[in-house]
C-alpha cells in the first residue's frame, strides 16, 4: 500500500529464522512417506525434503473434463516423487497437459508438526503452474520452519467457465473447475499434512495475482475457510465483471459458441482434443469488446463456488496480509515482461489517449472523452509532481496497474479495517529491478518470497546483491512469522502493526531503507478510480445489494461524481 513512510524506532519481537542451508551435502537421500492414496518417495537434500508431482486429484480427462475433482486413485507400490509434474494445458508451453493436477511439498522435518504454507500461483487464470522453478519452496521451508505446498490447477476454458449442461453428476456443480481444484487441494492438505510433518490445523494460504484473488475467495467459502487459518493476498486480481470475469450469461453463451465452432454440443466439448479446444477458445476470446471478461476470464458467479464478488462480500474472518507492488503495471505493459502484455506501450500522448480510453471501457460500458481527459490529467499531474516519469509509456503503466490491481487491493484492505473483525497487515513492495523503467513490478514478490531472484533466469533482472538478500530474507521472515503466529515480525526491521482506520501501519519493503512503517497515501490517482460507474464501490457486507440501492446510496460521502453526471457539466 503506498505510504508516506518514516522509520519507526520501535523494535519488533523478531522472528527467529531457521538455518538457511539448502545446499548442504552434495548427496541426496531418499525419503518415503505415506499419503492417503499411497506411499511416495522424495529426496532429502540440505536439510529439506522435497516431494514433487504428487497427485492430489484424478486426471481431469475424458468424462472428468468439466467435472468436479475426484480423489486420486490409490496406488500400491512406492511412487516416485522426485520429478516435477507437467504444467496444466496452456498456450505456448510444450508438454503442458490436462493430466497435471499435482502438488509439490517441501518439509524440513517429516516427523514434526509445523505450520503449513499453501501457495496459489497466478497467471490470469490462463497460464502458469505451481511446478515452475520460480516457486521452489526449499529455501522458504528451511528458513521459515514451514511445510510449503505448491500445486497446479485447471486453467483457461478447462478451469473457468459456466454452463448447466456441464453439471457434475455427483456434485451438481457446473462452473469454475479450477477453483474447485483449489478447494480439493486444501482438503488434500488437511488429510495429508501430517505425513509431511505439517499441522493441518495451522494452514496459511498465500497467492499472487489470480492466485491472490483465489486465496481471498477460498478464505470466504464455507467449504474451505474452516481449512485455513490465515491468508496472504499478494497483488490480488480481485474478481469483477466486466473487466476480469464473464457474467454467467456471457459464459454460457461462450461455451455454446465454442461448441458451435467445433461442431459439437456443450457436453460434447469433453471429447474434443485439448489442443483444438484451447486454440478455438483463444481465437474466440480475441474479439470481445462488447462482452464481459474483457481483460481476463476468471471465476464466474455461480452461487456456490463463487457466491459473490469480493466488493460485495464480507472480508475474510481471519488475519490477512495484503500486499501490492509499487509498479504493478509494468509487468503487463513493458514488452517481454509477460506473455499477457495487452498492447504495445504508447510512444506518443495521442496513442496514450487511445489506450487509456480502452482501459476505461474495459471497466465500464459508458465512457466519454471527458472521462479519458480527466484520467490523463490526474496521472500527468502526478508525473509533474515527481511520482513517476512523464513519458507516455510510464504514464500508461501507472494507469494500467492502478485500474487492474492497485485500486481494488488498497480499497478492499481499507474496507477490511472498517468492517472486518480480524487484523489486516498492509504492505507495499518497492524493491526495484535492475531494468530501467520497470521499478517493482507485479510478480516481483514471488522471486523474493521463494528466494529465486538469484537463479540464472532471474538474476539479471532482480539481482543478488547484499540488499536483495536482505529484502528476500525479510520478506520470508515476515510471511513465515505470520504463518506461524498470525503476527508478522522480522529480525532486521521495525515492528509492523495492523493497519488502523486512519491508514497508519502500512509497511514499505524494499530499497536502501529496507523496511519502514508509515501511513497509507491518500492519492488522487486512486480517487479517480472510485467514481461510481467506473468501478464498484465496496459496500458493507450488511448493506443491501448494489442493484437495490438508489444512485445516491451507492456513492460514499466525499466520492467523485459518477461518470454520467460529469458528462453534462
Amino acid at each position: 500500500m503506498p505510504t508516506s513512510a518514516s522509520p519507526t524506532a520501535v523494535s519488533a519481537t523478531a522472528f527467529s529464522p531457521k538455518p538457511a542451508s539448502t545446499t548442504g551435502p552434495s548427496s541426496a537421500a531418499p525419503v518415503v512417506v505415506r499419503t492417503s492414496a499411497g506411499a511416495v518417495r522424495g529426496t532429502r537434500l540440505g536439510g529439506v525434503t522435497e516431494f514433487l508431482g504428487v497427485p492430489y486429484a484424478q486426471p481431469p480427462v475424458g468424462p472428468l473434463r468439466f467435472a468436479s475433482p475426484r480423489p486420486p486413485q490409490p496406488w500400491t507400490a512406492v511412487r516416485d516423487a522426485t520429478t516435477r509434474g507437467a504444467q496444466f494445458c496452456q498456450p505456448g508451453v510444450p508438454g503442458s497437459a490436462e493430466d497435471a493436477l499435482s502438488a509439490n511439498v517441501w518439509t524440513p522435518d517429516e516427523g514434526g508438526s509445523l505450520p503449513v504454507l499453501v501457495y496459489v500461483h497466478g497467471g490470469a487464470w490462463q497460464v502458469g503452474a505451481g511446478s515452475l522453478a520460480n516457486y521452489d519452496g526449499a529455501l522458504l521451508a528451511a528458513e521459515g520452519g514451514l511445510v510449503v505446498v505448491t500445486f497446479n490447477y485447471r486453467l483457461g476454458p478447462f478451469g473457468f467457465g459456466f454452463h448447466e449442461e456441464l453439471a457434475d453428476v455427483d456434485t451438481g456443480l457446473h462452473a469454475n473447475w479450477g477453483l474447485q481444484d483449489q478447494m480439493a487441494l486444501l482438503h488434500w492438505v488437511r488429510d495429508n499434512a501430517p505425513a509431511f510433518g505439517g499441522d493441518p490445523g495451522n494452514v496459511t494460504l498465500v497467492g499472487t495475482s489470480a492466485g491472490g484473488a483465489s486465496a481471498h475467495q477460498l478464505a470466504l467459502l464455507p467449504q474451505t475457510k474452516v481449512l485455513v487459518r490465515r491468508v496472504v493476498e499478494i497483488s490480488a486480481a480481485h474478481v469483477r465483471a466486466p473487466q476480469l470475469s464473464m457474467t454467467a450469461p456471457h459464459a454460457r453463451a461462450s461455451a455454446e459458441r465454442l461448441a458451435d465452432r467445433l461442431g459439437t454440443t456443450v457436453p460434447g466439448l469433453r471429447q474434443a482434443p485439448a489442443s483444438v479446444l484451447l486454440a478455438a477458445w483463444n481465437e474466440l476470446g480475441q474479439n470481445r469488446p462488447a462482452h464481459s471478461g474483457r481483460e481476463f476470464r476468471g471465476p464466474v458467479l455461480d452461487g456456490t463456488t463463487m457466491p459473490g464478488y469480493d466488493h460485495d462480500s464480507p472480508p475474510p474472518d481471519m488475519p490477512v496480509m495484503s500486499v501490492h507492488t509499487r509498479n504493478e503495471g509494468t509487468f503487463f505493459t513493458v514488452p517481454g515482461m509477460s506473455v499477457l502484455t495487452p498492447t504495445p506501450p504508447p510512444a506518443t500522448f495521442l496513442r496514450l489517449r487511445g489506450v487509456v480510453r480502452d482501459i476505461l471501457r474495459a471497466l465500464a460500458d459508458d465512457v466519454s472523452e471527458y472521462d479519458v481527459q480527466d484520467c490523463l490529467q490526474v496521472y500527468r499531474d502526478a508525473a509533474a509532481l515527481g511520482a513517476f516519469a512523464h513519458d507516455p509509456a510510464t504514464v500508461w503503466s501507472e494507469v494500467y496497474g492502478d485500474a487492474l490491481l492497485r485500486h481494488r487491493v488498497v480499497r478492499l484492505a481499507e474496507r477490511h479495517v472498517r468492517i472486518g473483525r480480524s487484523p489486516l497487515y498492509a504492505m507495499e513492495f518497492t524493491h526495484p529491478t535492475r531494468v530501467p523503467g520497470v521499478g517493482a513490478p507485479h510478480e516481483a514478490t514471488s522471486k523474493f518470497l521463494f528466494g529465486t531472484h538469484a537463479t540464472p533466469a532471474n538474476i539479471d533482472m532482480f539481482g543478488d546483491g547484499p540488499l536483495e538478500r536482505r529484502v528476500g530474507t525479510t520478506l520470508r521472515q515476515l510471511v513465515a512469522s505470520f504463518a506461524t503466529t498470525g503476527h508478522p515480525s522480522c529480525a532486521d526491521g521495525p515492528a509492523w502493526p495492523a493497519l488502523d482506520e486512519h491508514g497508519h501501519g502500512s509497511l514499505v519493503l524494499g530499497g536502501p531503507d529496507l523496511a519502514v512503517v508509515g501511513r497509507v497515501e491518500r492519492s488522487e490517482r486512486l480517487r479517480f478510480w472510485d467514481r461510481p460507474g467506473l468501478a464498484p464501490w465496496p459496500t458493507p457486507h450488511h448493506a443491501r445489494p448494489r442493484a437495490a440501492m438508489t444512485p445516491a446510496e451507492r456513492v460514499p460521502a466525499g466520492a467523485p461524481p459518477p461518470l454520467t453526471d460529469r458528462r453534462n457539466r
